[in-house]
């Protein structure tokens, strides 16, 4: 699969596109004034101990208390009671692994991991573990054995990552090395520190995606700003110096989202309708705890059976459901409405192309079996904020419901206050101002409102008024 990165950087925002075969599948937007903190590190007081919970609030001085449970406090002597493991107004280092979301404060853990493009060490662990996707059994096991052979020399777990593929020996103890001196490097600023600081800031968005994503399988990172691009090169020459020439600054008229593309997929990002190449096409329903996604097959029909039709759709929506999960960043419960199929062997080609098409997905992804009512239910990790809410605000008319009132609805509405009103055989002029929306349907209404008043009307519109509002003027 051909991958390539595109990164555009502006004067309030950066954002990073990764393409798979020309398409966009991850999308990724760091704002100026929106202060990231996942992964960070900071030297926090605990506020308060809810027992009854297990868990603390730690003050980190971000405004919003973070959450600690009591399964993420390093505690060598394996307490439950959190009353025992941590006392209120104690310094702690932690580390958020959640971001704020809404009115939830952020959520962190003592058990601090610093990842690297190859390995995350994690320095109170003593754990050794190696990526699943490593699919190679003796690549698997060579992987273990150099690792295994570093941590008798060290504290701390190892994890490897799947970049580390056939990565060598040197270049593994390279990055110990490195993660160790971070590691020390954290430990005497949360000495030297006052409480409800930042005691280290991860990687900024493109750094990430350098770290995450920039491996064998990318062919090219574009990027249109001078200095991101020589800040990349640099980064890159430190951590992986053979990608040094895929590298490129990018010098065209068109902005760069434009050239490829991306702002327009991004403007269809803002609907919650996804259409599928055969005529078919998805609704995502998003709320704040749960995705309700609906797979229709639009005007496609199959030559041969209904049943061929839906197999055919649920197939195509079972890849675009995944990489729209990507590109929104939606996470939590997730409920995917499939066309009713019969065959049982049909369902579980659909469920296992779902299974394939997520294996790409950073997040942790968790699919249950099809339900007897044919229904599909996920979990996806959310780490962040989805999209639609970075990009959007609360509808201030319907509240985030979805809808507004109707046409006909307002002028019922109309008609019920000037019945309270008593106005009829009023002989002056009634004037009703109404939004530019809704004046075409009251204006061709204006007969029958004549007819139940016995009086003269005039509709105007104003841009002042609301959608749903209105204004009786009596002349």
């Amino acid at each position: 699969m051909k991958k390539e990165i595109v990164v555009n950087r502006s004067l309030e925002e950066t954002r990073v596109a990764v393409l798979e075969n020309g398409r966009l599948f991850d999308l990724f937007i760091e704002r100026r004034e929106s202060e990231k903190i996942l992964n960070n590190i900071y030297k926090g007081t605990v506020q308060n101990i809810v027992p009854a919970l297990g868990s603390a609030f730690v003050d980190i001085g971000f405004g919003k208390s973070a959450y600690l449970g009591v399964d993420d406090i390093v505690d060598q002597k394996e307490e439950k009671n959190i009353e025992n493991m941590i006392k209120v107004e104690q310094e702690v280092m932690v580390q958020i692994y959640k971001e704020p979301i809404s009115t939830k404060g952020p959520k962190a853990t003592m058990d601090i991991s610093l990842p690297g493009r190859l390995l995350v060490y994690m320095p109170f662990s003593n754990n050794i573990g190696v990526s699943k996707s490593i699919e190679d059994k003796q690549e698997y096991d060579r992987l273990k054995n150099i690792v295994s052979k570093i941590k008798k020399d060290m504290p701390g777990g190892i994890i490897v990552r799947t970049e580390a593929e056939e990565a060598s020996e040197q270049e593994i103890k390279s990055e110990i090395k490195y993660l160790l001196r971070l590691w020390a490097s954290i430990v005497s600023r949360f000495n030297n520190t006052k409480a409800m600081s930042l005691v280290h800031k991860d990687l900024g968005i493109v750094f990430q995606t350098v770290r995450d994503y920039f491996s064998e399988d990318v062919v090219m990172m574009h990027i249109d700003s001078k200095k991101e691009f020589t800040d990349v090169s640099d980064f890159v020459k430190i951590v992986s110096p053979e990608f040094i020439d895929r590298i490129i600054l990018y010098d065209g008229k068109l902005p760069i989202f434009k050239t490829y593309g991306i702002d327009e997929e991004i403007k269809a990002l803002r609907s919650n309708k996804a259409r599928l190449e055969s005529g078919g096409y998805i609704i995502i329903q998003e709320a704040e705890s749960l995705c309700a996604i609906d797979v229709n097959s639009g005007k496609f029909t199959s030559k041969t059976s209904q049943e061929d039709t839906a197999l055919f759709t649920n197939l195509e929506a079972a890849a675009e459901i995944a990489r729209q999960l990507r590109l929104r960043n939606i996470g939590g419960i997730i409920v995917i409405d499939f066309i009713d199929m019969r065959k049982p062997e049909h369902k579980h080609k659909v469920l296992e192309k779902l299974r394939d098409a997520t294996k790409g997905d950073k997040a942790k992804i968790k699919i249950l079996p099809i339900t007897r009512l044919g229904l599909i239910e996920m979990t996806r990790q959310r780490k962040r904020e989805s999209l639609f809410s970075l990009l959007g605000d609360t509808c201030p008319i319907c509240k985030g419901l979805g809808l507004v009132l109707s046409k006909e609805s307002i002028f019922i509405n109309v008609c019920n206050e000037m019945v309270q009103l008593n106005i009829d055989g009023y002989y002056g002029k009634i004037t009703i101002r109404v939004n530019p929306d809704v004046e075409e349907y009251f204006k061709k209404r204006i007969v029958r409102l004549k007819e139940i008043f016995n009086t003269k009307f005039e509709i105007k519109a104003s841009l002042e008024i609301a959608r749903e509002e209105y204004e009786i003027v009596f002349e």
